[in-house]
């Protein structure tokens, strides 16, 4: 999800904001998670354009470079659309009825063959 917005509450010399959210899977050790940035847009004294990531309130590295599992600090991490994790937290909750395994019987004939070949 992307959004651009005005300018308000920027740090010093942002001239845009565009919001993004990404749902993150650890390949590690399966810990899922979903953050939202702010992505500052800037332009530096000599004219370069430049971006910081604000997430939480707090300038952070950008998650697409190396990604960090929150839970292990591994770095296997699959970087997925938003809400991703929430709706496979949400099916994992759900009731699902699945039948009971058992046998299964299939009709058997000892009387008949199979062809030769």
């Amino acid at each position: 999800m992307t959004e651009i917005s005005g300018r308000s509450g920027l740090r010093a010399g942002a001239t845009a904001v565009v919001n993004e959210s990404y749902s993150f899977a650890c390949m590690r050790c399966g810990y899922g998670w979903e953050q939202s940035y702010e992505i500052e847009h800037h332009t530096d004294g000599d004219g370069h354009e430049f971006v910081m990531y604000v997430a939480d309130g707090r300038v952070v590295p950008s998650p697409l470079n190396r990604p960090t599992c929150q839970n292990c600090d591994g770095h296997v991490v699959r970087i997925l659309r938003p809400g991703r994790v929430a709706s496979a937290r949400d099916a994992a909750h759900r009731d699902r009825r699945v039948p009971a395994a058992g046998p299964v019987e299939a009709p058997w004939d000892p009387e008949e063959r199979a062809p030769l070949p």
